[in-house]
């Protein structure tokens, strides 16, 4: 029996890891439930290091995990199927994974590239496309106002466009009404996609999406997303990644609220951010205590509130702490706002933060892709 694979694609802040690990439940358990082998499992991926937010979240789970990082799964097909096999050694007869949140053109570079490389060797599932109100409000008519460059319209409508489902995700955060409204949107401007609603959050329609994920395969047919255009490179051109791995100590020993170290952390990004005139696509933050005890904290922008996904249950002296953002915002700018937002939880907690690992890079970034080589060279 053929490996089952499917992307769940998706704008900044989506929820494309909330509802990975939601299917993967539901998958988990009606396996289980039936008797059948095998399990589900997520690849998580990312342009930047092996520091994700979303793959040490995901491992609280209970869901297989592998990462792919330091580049999309888009332009990495080989690495992608040493992944997808590796899991499917292990058990896996499902494989679910994401890309990064500005990426586009997973079914081409992915889907397509899989059926003419390695021809009848996975069931390819329908690409998945999740949308959220927020976001969805750059593309309906009135093209709300939420403070992220025109350009980012451009990566929205392909994701959108090169999609087998489109799924309007967190409807929890609106009203019955507003959703109808989002959806018929949705529907008049892709007539030919079908579309559907759930919260991954809560769980409300995500048994649906399993089905029809479940009894459908992707066409796998190449369409022209305007991936080589001018417009995809501008877009690309405002985003820079910013990722730390840190160790935060308190410096006399003492236990301390680090929930509240988590959210003056955040909102100090945030102040620097609305101070520089910059927005964030997504930022996250995840910190483990012990056993069980994490504190997982995201926002979507400037102008919206802090959502914690659960907070610590108890106080600790320290804790490692891991920091994903994708900003609208130069690589510096946003570099040295996130500097001054650790001298600022220093400051007001006491503590001593040693730095793991830090990365922050923009598209346009000279040296980003060139292997270290030079950029430039005077004579």
């Amino acid at each position: 029996m053929n490996t089952k694979y499917m992307i769940v694609s998706g704008f900044l802040g989506s929820g494309k890891t909330t509802t990975m690990i939601a299917m993967a439940r539901i998958i988990n358990k009606r396996l289980q439930d039936s008797g059948q082998p095998g399990h589900s499992a997520i690849i998580a991926n990312d342009l930047g290091a092996k520091n994700l937010v979303d793959a040490d979240y995901t491992r609280t789970a209970d869901v297989a995990i592998n990462e792919i990082t330091g580049d999309c799964i888009c332009y990495v097909t080989d690495d992608l199927v040493s992944h997808i096999d590796r899991l499917a050694r292990d058990g896996a007869n499902i494989v679910i994974s994401d890309i990064p949140g500005c990426g586009v053109g997973a079914l081409n570079h992915v889907y397509v590239t899989l059926t003419e490389e390695y021809p009848g060797k996975y069931d390819l599932l329908p690409l998945v496309c999740l949308v959220d109100p927020i976001r969805l409000r750059m593309v309906l008519p009135e093209k709300a106002e939420i403070h992220l460059p025109e350009e980012m319209r451009f990566v929205l409508n392909a994701q959108l466009a090169e999609a087998d489902v489109i799924v309007l995700n967190k409807c929890d955060l609106v009203s019955d009404e507003e959703r109808e409204v989002d959806l018929d949107f949705i529907r008049k401007a892709y007539p030919d996609t079908p579309v559907m609603a759930m919260s991954a959050r809560t769980g409300e329609g995500v048994e649906q999406v399993v089905d029809y994920a479940l009894s459908h395969t992707a066409p796998a047919v190449w369409r022209d997303l305007g991936t080589d255009s001018e417009e995809f490179d501008a877009a690309e051109a405002q985003m820079c990644w910013y990722n730390r791995r840190f160790f935060a100590e308190e410096r006399d020993g003492k236990n301390i609220d680090f929930n509240q170290v988590v959210e003056d952390f955040m909102e100090a990004i945030r102040d620097g951010l609305i101070e520089a005139k910059r927005n964030v696509g997504h930022l996250k933050l995840f910190a483990a205590g012990e056993s069980d005890d994490f504190v997982k904290c995201s926002i979507v922008g400037v102008d919206y509130d802090l959502e914690f996904e659960r907070k610590l249950d108890q106080p600790y002296s320290g804790i490692a702490i891991v920091v994903n953002a994708r900003a609208v915002c130069e690589s510096d700018t946003f570099g040295d706002i996130a500097e001054d937002a650790m001298d600022a939880i220093k400051a007001a907690h006491n503590l001593k933060c040693r730095v793991i690992f830090t990365e922050c890079f923009g598209f346009a970034d000279e040296g980003r892709r060139n292997g270290g080589r030079a950029s430039r060279y005077v004579d």
